[in-house]
């Protein structure tokens, strides 16, 4: 059975998402970057939440849990790694485990790095990968508390998929990546494409998600730090991929 993915703007440059079930009626959020726009966009659909689903602990991400669950009862889904930094979660679920809302089902997958916890959500059925601040378009989240290998594992794990999955991830930063992507990739024409593709989308005022998974495995360099053009670009021919993202990750980081 067929979901709606309603995706709204929330806080300064996160997006909000509501996932919803037609068999079933049942809505979720993926995390609560801000409840009354997660509020607003219910009312315009017309939807109750009975869900939330949480991929991390940053404030950007749950603050409006306490004020969601409040209004609308939802049960709340979170990181089993990180439930002492998470404030009212009512399911704890961790790699390979699966959340149902009504019909519609999602596998967990690992994804450190950002946070230690993080977790994205993937409905294989519709092709839809919720991928929160651990895969952006052309991008990737900053490595706050993890370290380049199992970061880089789980990224592998995301390339995985297919190429038709639609990622919705957390913020809009694809122009940003876009640059710094083409300074040490600038001869990547899937990249070349893509960059000139989203600047098309901001200039008309649109968003860049969702995003092709395939189109990102061709354009985006933290998804090819296996490439050897990277890590000729860094002088780490020969190394394993791993050092290749990290010094990806560090560029990004001084761009």
């Amino acid at each position: 059975m067929a979901v709606i993915v309603d995706v709204f703007p929330a806080r300064q440059d996160n997006f909000g998402y509501l996932i919803h079930d037609e068999a079933t009626g049942r809505t979720a959020a993926l995390d609560a970057p801000e409840a009354a726009a997660i509020r607003t966009a219910l009312q315009m659909r017309g939807w109750t939440l009975s869900d939330i689903f949480i991929t991390h602990h940053h404030l950007d991400h749950v603050e409006g849990i306490g004020e969601l669950k409040a209004a609308f009862g939802s049960r709340v889904v979170g990181p089993r790694a990180e439930a002492d930094k998470i404030e009212g979660l009512d399911e704890l679920v961790g790699d390979g485990d699966r959340v149902t809302l009504g019909e519609t089902a999602f596998d967990i997958i690992a994804t450190p790095g950002h946070t230690l916890g993080h977790i994205v959500y993937h409905d294989a059925e519709n092709k839809h990968l919720f991928s929160a601040d651990a895969l952006f378009s052309l991008g990737v989240g900053r490595m706050f508390e993890g370290t380049p290998g199992p970061m880089w594992a789980g990224l592998e794990r995301l390339r995985a998929l297919p190429d038709e999955t639609l990622v919705y991830c957390g913020h809009e930063y694809t122009e940003s990546n876009a640059r710094f992507a083409l300074s040490v990739d600038p001869d990547n024409l899937a990249l070349q494409a893509r960059a000139a593709e989203v600047k098309a989308l901001r200039l008309a005022g649109r968003a860049t998600i969702p995003f092709e998974l395939g189109e990102d495995k061709r354009a985006n360099p933290f998804l090819r730090a296996d490439a050897p053009e990277l890590a000729r670009y860094y002088g780490l021919t020969g190394k394993h991929p791993s050092e290749v993202f990290a010094a990806i990750r560090k560029g990004k980081d001084n761009f």
